[in-house]
Formats: structure tokens, sequence, C-alpha cells
């Protein structure tokens, strides 16, 4: 099978060159359709469940919103796993399905259940919503909307000005921009009407909260009257009762009494004030409005972020005057570094490939034919990788060897190169063109067996990797899919592509003569060889005793899962006190930013957080947890430290000083992977589960003392469950009913 390909190949030399340019133009058109990250993505499927409910505690939360909705996740196919979160204000209900699962099946399902879920909840406690369709790595974006100057009538603005820009203006037009699936505001104040009732005035009136609230719901809506003709034209009728204004909802009548109308104004104050809001960001140590542009699964985030960037520069010239924003964190950046990275080492590997074809084989013709296995191979291989769906990442490229891809076709040539010198020597003249192809003919079919052998071998070691599931399986899976891919586009270039360039471009007088390096090499090793096997048992136990040392080294060293990737920037989780109010929790947060901002401006570009949770509650923390971002300045301009790492040791020695909070530092992209994957945001997490808070809280610190213990464990530390301050007010159902009251006129 494998001489009748290589006949055909060789005969029909220009049909193959002719096959291989399109493979290789389908390659060029699948490499910019290729997705491309800067790291794998090893979110599990999930879908997470977010109900707003802010006039709970966490007990009722857990109670009559995520127990209800936990329990009717049970029994859905393919669900490894539901974990849930109750805080004030939010429930937060994640459903981790097995891996290799459709996510909108998924969805679809969590979906039919959520509509079953919604009817054992509390009429206008909360409505359940599924979270955006994104991973770990959606978050591609982030800004903050910020005041350069007054506003035009010459006041100032304020953070809900701010945030009425970024869901008003700034939000709609991003949502439009193709991959991105969701925009996130956290920071500022939405802006509300406030209805302050006066409790004489209504006893007086002999009215309650109720008959306020059925008012304002009752006047707050567009009614259509339909049409009608006159003078051969149609009249469209409607009622406008839309809320625009507090003059509109100071007008809106109560009740009657003795043919007088009773207004909102005459038993209530009408403001314009701020929500209870459970986030804030900050940026330099000021307080400001963040927005995160999130990316839809499956999409390139290169391309996505670099749309999202240019949507804002035309997003700017729409903003009020004096309103500015100012981008925080752009995918791009990780991706173009890891892009660079990744050029960087194949262009060195291929151009070294290629030196050394050139030294060894010593015909300049037969090296760049080699040579040219390495980009079509490569090309093949991105073609695989557009229709498997595989990103392009520092993993899956990474890990190509381009000594082993065109491995097949150097042992090809080389022998067709051998055989041809030897013809012309044994001839004493140029071959014939027939007798040339008789020798590029033989010559292949010579290594063609041990050429397939020697490749499938190679592929056989990858295939193991294909089984491996969950993380593992997400991480490196890419990887030999890329190289097998890789390996199978050479094995058939091996056998076409390169006995047809052999025939059409190896022609003259042929050489095989040893270069310096190769008699160099062979003038050292000759000698030692003759002595090993001379001395063939001192050999052994010198080989035994190297092995018997090597393996007590190797029993001492660390391993870890792989190396961490420098995102270029770093992440602190500040955790304060769980009764913290959201406004000191900011103040803490401006002055360690400013604090950071003084002691390393030549490492520090710029710092900003998020604290508590933003409004779709992606990542659902408490007042008392921020999310700081430090974004750096290029290396080359640090004075504290050399390396990443020695700048994050440097950072947490300093950041021990603060009192008043714990902090635990990590990079942006790790940091969101750890929260989504596991529910936690640390490598290792130990879940204690009972029914005495008291006892899991000593016991927690017994094991977490334990754990300082082991080298290299660092930032141990136990979940704060103290501390938490709640007002309770118990109702008596007989005196409020006494005053014709309800429960719902209290709160």
């Amino acid at each position: 099978m494998l001489e009748r390909v290589i006949d055909f190949s060789i005969r029909q030399s220009a049909l193959v060159l002719m096959a291989t340019m399109a493979l290789a133009g389908i390659g060029v058109y699948s490499f910019t359709r290729l997705p491309i990250d800067a790291v794998p993505d090893i979110t599990n499927v999930q879908v997470q469940i977010n109900t707003n409910v802010p006039a709970l505690s966490p007990v009722e939360v857990e109670q009559q919103i995520t127990f209800p909705i936990e329990w009717a996740m049970g029994g859905l196919p393919k669900v490894e796993q539901v974990r849930s979160i109750s805080r004030y204000g939010l429930s937060q209900v994640t459903v981790v399905f097995e891996d290799g699962t459709d996510i909108f099946w998924a969805r679809q399902l969590v979906g039919e259940r959520l509509t079953e879920a919604r009817e054992s909840l509390a009429q206008g406690v909360g409505e359940p919503q599924m979270g955006p369709i994104s991973t770990g790595l959606g978050e591609i974006y982030m800004w903050s909307v910020e005041a350069a100057g007054l506003k035009p009538d010459g006041t100032e603005y304020s953070q809900q000005d701010l945030r009425t820009v970024q869901d008003w203006i700034i939000r709609p037009q991003l949502r439009t921009v193709k991959g991105v699936t969701e925009v996130n505001s956290i920071g500022g104040f939405e802006e509300q009407f406030h209805v302050t009732p006066d409790s004489a005035k209504l006893m007086s009136y002999g009215l309650t909260l109720r008959d306020i609230m059925q008012a304002i719901a009752d006047n707050n809506a567009n009614a259509g009257g339909g049409y009608i003709e006159h003078a051969g034209e149609a009249y469209l009728l409607r009622a406008t009762g839309l809320i625009t204004s507090i003059a509109d909802i100071e007008n809106i009548k109560v009740k009657s009494l003795n043919g007088v109308p009773v207004f909102i104004r005459d038993v209530a104050d009408v403001i314009v004030g701020k929500e209870l809001r459970t986030g804030a960001g900050t940026h330099n140590g000021d307080e400001v409005v963040i927005g995160t542009a999130m990316m839809l699964l499956g999409a390139n985030s290169r391309i996505v972020s670099e749309d999202v960037h240019a949507r804002m520069g035309e997003i700017e010239k729409t903003l009020p005057e004096n309103v500015i924003i100012k981008t925080l964190y752009n995918r791009s950046y990780l991706v173009d570094a890891t892009l660079h990275t990744i050029e960087k080492n194949l262009v060195e590997g291929a151009i070294l490939v290629v030196v050394i074809l050139l030294l060894l084989l010593g015909n300049l013709r037969a090296a760049v034919i080699v040579a040219c296995a390495i980009p079509l191979s490569m090309l093949f291989a991105v073609t695989g990788m557009v229709e498997n769906k595989v990103s392009a990442n520092l993993l899956s490229l990474g890990a190509v060897d381009f000594g082993i891809i065109v491995d097949g076709a150097v042992v090809f040539v080389e022998n067709i190169v051998r055989r041809a010198s030897e013809e012309q020597e044994k001839h004493g003249r140029k071959l014939t063109n027939e007798e040339r192809i008789a020798v590029i003919s033989a010559a292949g079919k010579q290594v063609a067996k041990p050429t397939l052998f020697g490749i499938l071998i190679i592929m056989i070691v990858y295939l193991p990797i294909l089984t491996l599931t969950g993380i593992e399986g997400k991480m490196f899976r890419p990887m030999s899919l890329v190289v097998l891919m890789a390996l199978a586009g050479a094995l058939v270039l091996t056998f076409t592509f390169i006995p047809a360039a052999c025939a059409v471009f190896l022609r003259g007088r042929f050489s095989e003569k040893e270069s310096l390096i190769i008699r160099t090499i062979k003038g050292v090793y000759r000698p030692l060889l003759i002595g090993a096997i001379r001395l063939r048992w001192i050999t052994v136990v010198v080989a035994a005793v190297l092995l018997g040392f090597s393996t007590m080294i190797a029993s001492q060293l660390g391993s870890e899962f792989v190396p961490q990737l420098g995102e270029g920037a770093l992440a602190i989780q500040a955790a304060r006190i769980p009764s913290i109010s959201l406004n000191t929790s900011v103040d803490m947060q401006k002055d360690l930013e400013r604090a950071l901002a003084n002691e390393f401006p030549d490492e520090i570009e710029s710092v900003f957080a998020r604290t508590g949770t933003a409004e779709v509650a992606t990542d659902p923390m408490g007042p008392n947890v921020s999310d700081t971002y430090l974004m750096l300045h290029p290396r080359d301009e640090w004075t504290r430290a050399k390396t990443q790492e020695g700048l994050a040791q440097e950072i947490e020695e300093f950041i021990k000083t603060i009192p008043g909070q714990k902090m635990e530092i990590s990079q942006p992209i790790e940091l969101r992977f750890n929260e989504l994957i596991s529910g936690v945001r640390g490598d290792l997490a130990i879940k204690l589960f009972g029914d005495d808070l008291e006892v899991l809280l000593q016991s927690g610190n017994d094991i977490a003392n334990v754990l300082n213990t082991i080298d290299g464990a660092s930032d141990v530390k136990v979940e704060q469950v103290s501390g938490l301050s709640v007002m309770t007010i118990e109702v008596d159902r007989q005196k409020i009913a006494r005053y014709g009251l309800n429960v719902s006129d209290v709160q």
C-alpha cells in the first residue's frame, strides 16, 4: 500500500503539489477562524441561578429561596454537583454537569425545573434568573466610568450620575458587540424614587402602607384604547401613566374622602434617592463605577476584547461632557503576550531545525524540502483544531516539537540523497531523469515501513493523554490532540508531498559527504564506544549507580500540576470582619489602594477593586470582601523585584503591616478559575459539615493549626463566622391587627 502511494506521488507529482497547496490554503483560512486564548478554559459545565432578595437575612434566604431551588434541581440527568451560597440580598445555586454536556441543553433542563421551583417560592420575594453563558475566562474587559470635570451646569457628577451613564449609555451599546453575552456593573447608585409616608397623616386619613403601594402600582402603566377614524385618518388612543418624575408620583390619588381626593403628596414625601447597594468599585483610591464585558462561551477572546475596545472608542463620543472611560483590564494584552511567546518559540524552533537539517544533510534543496513539512503539518493541525473546537493557547501550541514532526521526512529524504549519491558514484556521471526517479522511488520504499512505524510509535505515546478526564483532561487533551494532528499531517506529507517534491526539485549532482560536525562527533564517540564495550561491566555498574543516585534525587523533588502562567497582573483578595458595612469596607479598600500605589510606584501601574456583589452576581461576595487587581508596569521598569513571584512576596510582606483585614495573593484568571470550579478561591479547601457552628469553628481552627505546620502552605485561614450583627423585629400579630395593619406594613 505504501509503495503504491509513493509511486503515485512521484508519477503525479504536479497533482500532489497542487493538492498540498490546497491543503495549505484551507489551513490558512482555518487559522483566521481559530479560537485564541492565553490558557485552556478548564471551567466545568455549570449553570448559575441567581436570585436577588433584598429584604431577607441569610438564614431566611437559605430557607425560603436557596433550599427550594436546590431541591428542585435534584434528579437532573448528568448532574455531578449542586452547591449554593446564601448571603444577605442574594441566593446563588450552581448546578455542575458532567464534562462534555452541551451547555444549552443543560440550561434548558435547569430552566424547566426553575419553572417548577418558582411555584414554591413566596410571592414577591425574588425572581430566580440563570447567569450568563460564560466561563472562568469570560471576564475579558473591564473599565471604569469617572468624572473628569464638572457638569455643564457647574455641579459635580455624583456616583448616581455615573451609574446612570453606565447603565443607559455604555451597557446597551456594548451588548450589541458580537461575542459579548453580558455587561456587568458594580459601584455607584441606581436612581430610585423614594416615597416616605407620614404615619400620623396615614392614620388621620385611615390609610395604610398597602394603600400607598397599591395606588402607585395601579397608576404606573400606559394603556391603549385602539384607534378611531376621523376625516379619513386614524387617531390612536392611549392613556400615558408611566411615572417619570417626582410630580407624577405626588399627583397620584390614593382615595377620596367625602368627595375630596387624597394624593400621595398629602400623606408622604417623595424624593430621588439611592438604592441599598451590595457592591462598590474603586480605582486608585477613588470610588468609581466599574463595568465588565463577559464573553460568550466558545468565542474568540482576542477578537471579542479587541471589538469591545474598538466599540469603547465609539461610545466615548456619546458620553456626557467631562465623563470619561478608563480601560482597567483588557484580555487581549495577555493573549498577545502569550501569542508572542508561542510565536517566538515556534519560529526559533523552526529556524533551529532548518539549520541542523542543512548541516546534517549537506544539501540545501533537501533541507528546504524537509523544512516545508513544518508549516504544512501545522496548517493541517490548525484545520483539525478548528473542526474540533480546540483553542490556540500556550499549552496546545507550546507543546509542538518540530523535531518530532520532521523526523519521518528527515529519514525519507536522507535515504534518497544517500542512494542517489551512491548511484551517481557507481555510474561516474549525473543520473538521467529516469534513473533519478527510479532511485527516489526505491529509496522511499526502502524506509517506508520503518518511517511509518517510527511516527506511529510517537503517536501512540500521546494516546493515553486522551483518556484523561476532569481538569486534567481540559488542560492536556487539547495539547495531545494538536500534537497527534500535526504528526498525522506529517505522516501524510511524508508519503505524498516529500516524494513528489524530491522528484521535482532534487536534480543535478548529488553528494553525501560527512560534514565537519559529524566527523567531529564520530571522532569523539568512536573511542568512547570501544572503551565502553571493552569495560562493559564497569560501564553497567556506573550506569546503575547513576540511576540509583538520580532516583534518590528525584524522590526529593517537589511537583505541581502545571507551572503558573504569569498573567502580568496580580489579584489580592482582602477579607474583613463579616459585620462591616459596605461604606466602611470601601474606605478601607481606598486606603489599601493608596498604600500599594505609594509603596510600589515602579511596579504597579494602577489598582482597582470590586467590593461586594455586582449587579449580575457571577461572583457573589459579601461587603467585607474585595477583589483587588494590580495592573503592573513592564518588568524592565521594576526596581523592587525581578520576577512576578518575587514581587508577590514583596507585596505580601507589605500588606501584612495593614491591620483589620486578611489578604490572599493570586492572579485574576487563576482566582476566577478557583472560584468557579470548586466554589472557593484557594488552591485547597477543607469543608466541614455539622449542626453546631461553635464545634465546626473550633474544628476548623484545629485543622488550620495543623496545616500551618506543612512546608509550603501559605495563606491558611478559617472563614469568619462571628461578628455579624443582625437586628430582629418580633411582630405581635394581635397588636398590628388592632391597628388595622399587617406584616407587610411593618416591613
